[in-house]
């Protein structure tokens, strides 16, 4: 084999253990990352981990990194084939639930689960989780803001409320789908949000009737 196949091979084997951890991870947070665990799902030796990571801790790092990725692929790079302004806006909030509602990811959400985890757990995988989290309520009030900007959202909107506004819509849904309500979260979830938006939009026919 070739050095840049060999160098392929590698690159796919690492994506395919990142892949399981961020799975695994969605149920049981960074912590119950068994590396025993990890290869027998990807068909990786446990000496194999070495050749991609040199502790558990960098493994957890690159399964942020790795979940972030996802998360930017399957969420925000559909939204922003939307029209910018208040449709790209709900268009996000529905790329979040249908993320969740084709279970992607066996617990859900990645990042609903970590950080719970790391909250109050000082250290480097907290900020790294911190900083995702941080990173996606930026990106919502950008939109936010940018709708404003358009005319497409009455000026005196908060932008930060807003944002926070339909994070929490989003998240509800994970703990709603599980233990109350099941797939009806997904529909009141959204169906708050557009509410809200075509309440604050001076042209609400930009967006769905429900």
């Amino acid at each position: 084999m070739t050095q840049d196949g060999r160098r392929l091979r590698g690159l796919r084997s690492r994506e395919a253990i990142l892949e399981q951890a961020v799975s695994l991870a969605s149920v049981e947070g960074l912590d119950g990352l068994s590396l025993g665990r990890l290869a027998a799902a990807t068909g990786t030796s446990k000496s194999g981990f070495f050749a991609h990571w040199r502790d558990k801790e960098q493994l957890q790092l690159d399964a942020v990194e790795w979940a972030a990725r996802q998360w930017t692929e399957q969420i925000v790079a559909p939204a922003l084939r939307a029209p910018a302004g208040v449709r790209r806006l709900f268009a996000l909030h529905e790329a979040r639930l249908r993320f969740y509602g084709e279970g992607v990811l066996p617990g859900g959400c990645f990042f609903f689960t970590v950080q719970a985890e790391f909250d109050d757990r000082p250290g480097a995988l907290r900020d790294r989780v911190a900083r995702a989290m941080n990173d996606w309520q930026e990106f919502i009030r950008r939109q936010v803001a940018q709708a404003v900007a358009m005319g497409e959202l009455v000026e005196d909107v908060d932008a930060a409320q807003l944002a926070y506004e339909i994070d929490a819509l989003g998240e509800m849904v994970i703990i709603h789908s599980r233990l109350l309500d099941g797939p009806a979260s997904l529909v009141h979830a959204r169906r708050a949000v557009l509410q809200r938006l075509r309440a604050l939009c001076p042209d609400p026919t930009l967006l769905p009737e429900d």
